[in-house]
C-alpha cells in the first residue's frame, strides 16, 4: 500500500478490496453469516407472529385492550412506517459512521423495543413499541446487507446475499409453529403466551448481538474513511486465520486502486449520483422493489381469508398453511442462489420474476376455474414463492451492489422504504379487500395485479440488469473517491 498527500486528504493506492475478492471461503466466512445474516430470522418471526396472535390479543383475559383491527391495521402500520423511517435513518449514518457501530445499534434497539412489547399493559404502550421495533429492524437492512457484500468474496456474494436474505422465511416457518404453542391456553395462560413470543425474540437477539461482537469493521469503508491502516490490520488477520485453516498461503491479490480518502459525502451528491448518475440503475431498482412487494401482497395479505372464506379452512390452522408457503420461499434463494453468480445476474433475475409472475396467472386461471382445493393452493403458491423469493432477495443484492461505495447503504434504505411502504400501505389497502370480498373474480384480479407487475419487473430487469456475477463492487461501481473516477464512477449503467 502506498500513500501521498492530496489538497482534499490523503491519497492511498491499495489491494485491499481485490485480496478481499481472491480469498477462499472459510469458517471465518460462516462467522459473518451468522453473526450478521440471522437477524432476518428475527424479522420473520416477528411478523408472522403477530398476525398470528392478534386473535388472542383481542380476546378477553389477553392483560391488552386491543382489537384485532388494530393489531393487524393499526399496530402493522407503525411497524412498517417504523422500518420505511428506520432505514433512511439508519441507511444514512451506516454511510456515515460505519457498518460495525449501526449494525451493533440497530440489533440493540430492535431487542430493546421487542422486549419492552412484551410488557405491553396498555394500547399505546403496544404501538409504541412495534414501531420502534420496526425502526431497529428498518435500520438492520442498510447495515447488514452494506458489510455482507463489502466482506464476502465476489466468487460467493450473489449466493450468500440470496441465502442470507431469504432466511427471514425460516423466522416465519418458526413463528407460525411458535405461534400455535404459545398461545394454546392448556401450556400458557391467555395473558402470558404472547409475551412469551415477544421475550424470546429478545432472547435470539441477544445471542445474536454477542455473536456480532467478532464481526470486524468494513476494510473497504475503513479505507474511504481514512483508517487505512486499520483496514490492513483487519484484512491481514483475516488472511492468517484462512491460511492456517487451508495449511497453505493464500494466492497473490490481483489489482489495486487509488482513493483519495474524504468524511462524508452530502446528501445532493448521493442523489446526483444514485439518479442522475446511474438512472438506468435507480429505474431497475425501482422495478425490482415495487413488482415483489405487489406479488407478495397479492399472496400474503389475503393468505388467510382465501383459505378461510374459499376452502372453508378453521382459522386457527392457516399457520400450518403458512409454515408450507414459507418453506417453499425459503428454499427458492437457497436453492436457486448459485446460479446468480454462475449463470449470471440478468438470466436469474429476470427469469425468477417472469416465471413467478407467469406461475401466479396460471394459479389465478386455475382458482377461477374452481379447480384448486385448500392443498392444491398452497402447493400452487409454494410453486410461485419458490421463484419469488430468490428474485425478491435479488432485488436486496442488486441495490447493495450497483451503486457506489459511498451510497451503498443510503441505496440499500431508499429502496428498501420504497419497497416496504409499497407493500405495508397500498398493499393492504387494495388487496385485503379484493381477497376478503369473498367474490372469486376480485381474488383473481389481486392475484392478477401482483403477476401483472412481477412479470413487468422482469422485463425491465433483462434490459436493465447489471453483470455483476463474480466482479469486485469497484468494477461494478467506482466509487465516488477512486482517483479518475470523475464524481460519479466508471462503470455507469
Amino acid at each position: 500500500m502506498t500513500t501521498a498527500q492530496a489538497e482534499t486528504g490523503r491519497t492511498v493506492t491499495t489491494d485491499i478490496p481485490a485480496r478481499l475478492d481472491r480469498l477462499p471461503w472459510s469458517r471465518w466466512h460462516w462467522t459473518i453469516v451468522i453473526g450478521l445474516g440471522t437477524v432476518w430470522i428475527l424479522d420473520g418471526l416477528e411478523v408472522t407472529v403477530v398476525g398470528n396472535i392478534a386473535g388472542r390479543l383481542s380476546e378477553p383475559g389477553s392483560g391488552l385492550p386491543i382489537t384485532s383491527g388494530e393489531v393487524t391495521g393499526m399496530a402493522a402500520a407503525l411497524y412498517v412506517a417504523g422500518a420505511c423511517l428506520g432505514a433512511l435513518f439508519w441507511g444514512r449514518l451506516t454511510d456515515k459512521w460505519g457498518r460495525k457501530k449501526l449494525f451493533m445499534i440497530t440489533l440493540a434497539v430492535y431487542l430493546g423495543a421487542t422486549a419492552l412489547t412484551a410488557i405491553s399493559f396498555d394500547t399505546w404502550w403496544f404501538f409504541l413499541f412495534r414501531f420502534l421495533t420496526g425502526f431497529g429492524i428498518g435500520g438492520e437492512y442498510a447495515a447488514i446487507n452494506s458489510a455482507i457484500d463489502e466482506l464476502i468474496p465476489k466468487e460467493y456474494r450473489g449466493r450468500t446475499d440470496l441465502m442470507i436474505n431469504g432466511s427471514f422465511w425460516l423466522g416465519a416457518v418458526f413463528g407460525s409453529l411458535l405461534s400455535v404453542v404459545a398461545l394454546d391456553t392448556d401450556i400458557f395462560a391467555a395473558n402470558v403466551g404472547w409475551r412469551l413470543t415477544f421475550a424470546l425474540g429478545a432472547v435470539l437477539a441477544l445471542v445474536i448481538l454477542l455473536v456480532r461482537r467478532h464481526v470486524p469493521e468494513s476494510p473497504r469503508w475503513l479505507l474511504i474513511h481514512g483508517r487505512d491502516d486499520e483496514a490492513e490490520r483487519i484484512v491481514s488477520s483475516i488472511e492468517r486465520k484462512i491460511e492456517e485453516e487451508r495449511g497453505e498461503p493464500l494466492p497473490r491479490a490481483e489489482g489495486e486502486i487509488t482513493i483519495h480518502q474524504r468524511r462524508s459525502v452530502s446528501f445532493i451528491e448521493i442523489g446526483r449520483t444514485v439518479f442522475s448518475d446511474y438512472r438506468r440503475r435507480a429505474i431497475l431498482g425501482f422495478s425490482l422493489f415495487i413488482g415483489q412487494a405487489f406479488l407478495y401482497n397479492a399472496i400474503t395479505f389475503g393468505f388467510g381469508a382465501i383459505l378461510t372464506t374459499f376452502f372453508d379452512v378453521p382459522s386457527g390452522n392457516t399457520g400450518y398453511y403458512f409454515a408450507v408457503i414459507a418453506l417453499g420461499n425459503f428454499f427458492g434463494p437457497l436453492l436457486l442462489g448459485k446460479l446468480f453468480d454462475t449463470v449470471g445476474r440478468r438470466i436469474m433475475i429476470s427469469g425468477t420474476y417472469i416465471l413467478s409472475g407467469l406461475l401466479l396467472f396460471g394459479t389465478a386461471w386455475l382458482f377461477d376455474q374452481g379447480s384448486l382445493s385448500a392443498a392444491t393452493m398452497t402447493a400452487c403458491w409454494c410453486a410461485v414463492l419458490f421463484f419469488a423469493s430468490a428474485g425478491a432477495s435479488s432485488a436486496y443484492l442488486t441495490v447493495s451492489e450497483v451503486f457506489p461505495m459511498e451510497t451503498r447503504a443510503m441505496s440499500i434504505a431508499f429502496f428498501y422504504a420504497i419497497g416496504t411502504a409499497a407493500g405495508g400501505i397500498s398493499g393492504p389497502l387494495l388487496f385485503a379487500k379484493l381477497t376478503e370480498s369473498g367474490v372469486v373474480s376480485d381474488t383473481v384480479l389481486a392475484f392478477s395485479i401482483g403477476a401483472t407487475l412481477m412479470c413487468l419487473a422482469g422485463l425491465v430487469a433483462a434490459l436493465l440488469a447489471v453483470k455483476a456475477e463474480r466482479r469486485s463492487l469497484e468494477d461494478i461501481a467506482k466509487p465516488l473517491t477512486a482517483a479518475g473516477s470523475g464524481g460519479g464512477g466508471g462503470a455507469r449503467g
